[in-house]
């Protein structure tokens, strides 16, 4: 009976790896956490240990299946969400591993990938991607060129690389698999968006052999099975994971922006079954089956979460009861410097991936860092206006992510964008969305569930704050001598 049947969502994130279950409607009934150290080092190295990451989710996988509330009901299936950016390198007959994790925050191989700025459109066309170190393809040529065990194994024939999810579902699952799905196969930059399988000029022009690659798949495949306590769970669907949160409202709705806000923020918005041309921002698969194909265009800010470690760092303070106090309307002040936003590299629709963070004006520390939060919700908004033309007038955004708690920034994106911010209460929105897909996209799935609403609301100081900031930024682009917004 449908009331007996479970899905199981694997979600391996930047800190840890979870495993939720949920029923067919959407409810979870049992979860599990089991933290990942991230590894940075003095050179700007960001890594994860490949065996504490496939220990991390086999720990989570064991407790939750251990869990009682189970009772006599069975998982029927499973779906993992990835990390969409971070690579591996491994032995393609023994799994085990060649070299760390690079995190997509890494961008060890910068300098060597701006000899390709020339062809910086023609990648764009190719992969629906700028050319930025965050993808695969640079940091991949960074271990062939630089770690001796996967020079060995290329030069042996015996090479895997690709897409994190690749190596884990090559490593949990019987039989081993070599296989890629499109959300992460794209975020390689050496994916053709079109074609929707590796690109032959690509590979080239990286001197990458397609050999060392995954197989390309569609999202929802015949993957493997995944061995648990309960007993074998097929896995059916791997993607990405900010490709599975817009599913945790239940169908991608056309008119909506989709805005995770984690370490980076990531604004989202649907197309079916048509490839959208948008130079300043990404495009990329979402997902396919027999079906069909949904593709998301996507603008991201580098600098959310990222920004406030940043700020603690460079102040010298601490963030959290500024934070409590600047959401909860208290003591803000009344003149406020601005914030130019370069953490990790300025994303869309600039693109510009070495830009030095700056403050103009003055203001003490909590003024300080209500231009960061500011500054978060300003480059939102400039990738909320790309999207504008790609679709029916956008008329609600839905927020997620752990940035999202905070009122301040729901209340100010309400206001500067003009349109209703809807906050979900779901704190698991990678994990329920990939469930969702997981269980068949069922019809009894919440669309919205629990939430909070922010409506718009006048206010003229923010709004000529935020033209002050956009013609800031402009300038010192200029002046850094990046020249002029560029299309990547």
């Amino acid at each position: 009976m449908p009331a007996t049947r479970l899905f199981l969502a694997l979600d391996q994130g930047g800190h840890a790896s979870r495993a939720i279950l949920y029923d067919a409607r959407g409810r979870a009934i049992a979860d599990a956490f089991a933290p990942l150290p991230t590894l940075r080092d003095a050179r700007g190295h960001i890594e994860h240990a490949p065996d504490a990451l496939i220990g991390s989710l086999r720990r989570a996988i064991d407790e939750v299946c251990a869990h009682p509330s189970i009772g006599r009901r069975r998982i029927v299936a499973a779906g993992l969400a990835t990390q969409r950016s971070s690579i591996a390198c491994w032995h393609r007959d023994t799994g085990a591993p060649l070299a760390p994790i690079i995190s997509w925050q890494d961008r060890r191989n910068a300098d060597w990938l701006e000899q390709f700025a020339p062809r910086a459109d023609w990648i764009r066309r190719t992969t629906g991607l700028a050319l930025t170190p965050h993808y695969g393809a640079s940091k991949m040529r960074w271990c062939l060129d630089h770690v001796p065990a996967v020079r060995a194994a290329a030069a042996a024939g015996v090479l895997a690389m690709g897409p994190l999810a690749s190596y884990i579902v090559h490593r949990l699952l019987t039989p081993s698999p070599f296989v890629a799905d499109p959300a992460n196969a794209s975020r390689t930059q050496l994916w053709d968006i079109a074609t929707q399988d590796w690109s032959p000029e690509l590979l080239l022009l990286f001197g990458i052999d397609r050999a060392m690659l995954p197989r390309c798949v569609t999202s929802r495949h015949d993957y493997g099975m995944l061995e648990t306590p309960a007993g074998p769970v097929p896995l059916t669907v791997v993607t990405g994971d900010q490709s599975a949160v817009p599913f945790a409202f239940g169908p991608l709705a056309p008119a909506t922006a989709y805005i995770n806000i984690g370490t980076g923020a990531f604004v989202q918005r649907a197309i079916r079954d048509r490839l959208p041309e948008a130079p300043r921002l990404l495009a990329s698969v979402v997902w396919s089956d027999a079906g069909g194909v949904d593709f998301m265009l996507e603008g991201t800010v580098n600098g959310a979460g990222s920004a406030l470690d940043w700020f603690a760092l460079h102040e010298g303070v601490a963030v959290a009861p500024h934070l409590t106090a600047i959401a909860n309307g208290a003591a803000i002040p009344r003149t406020l410097p601005l914030f130019l936003n370069g953490v990790s590299g300025l994303g869309a629709p600039f693109w510009v991936s070495a830009f030095r963070s700056r403050f103009e004006g003055e203001g003490d520390a909590r003024a300080r860092l209500v231009a960061v939060l500011e500054s978060i919700v300003f480059l939102i908004d400039n990738n909320l206006d790309e999207l504008a033309p790609h679709g029916p007038p956008l008329d609600r955004i839905i927020v997620t992510g752990g940035m999202a708690d905070n009122d301040f920034i729901c209340r100010t994106l309400a206001s500067l964008a003009r349109i209703p911010v809807f906050r979900s209460r779901e704190r698991e929105a990678t994990a329920k969305g990939l469930a969702y897909l997981v269980a068949g996209k069922p019809s009894a799935w919440p669309t919205q569930g629990e939430g909070d609403t922010f409506a718009p609301a006048g206010n003229a100081p923010l709004a000529a704050r935020f033209s002050r900031w956009r013609a800031a930024l402009d300038a010192a682009i200029a002046a850094d001598g990046a020249g002029p917004p560029r299309v990547a």
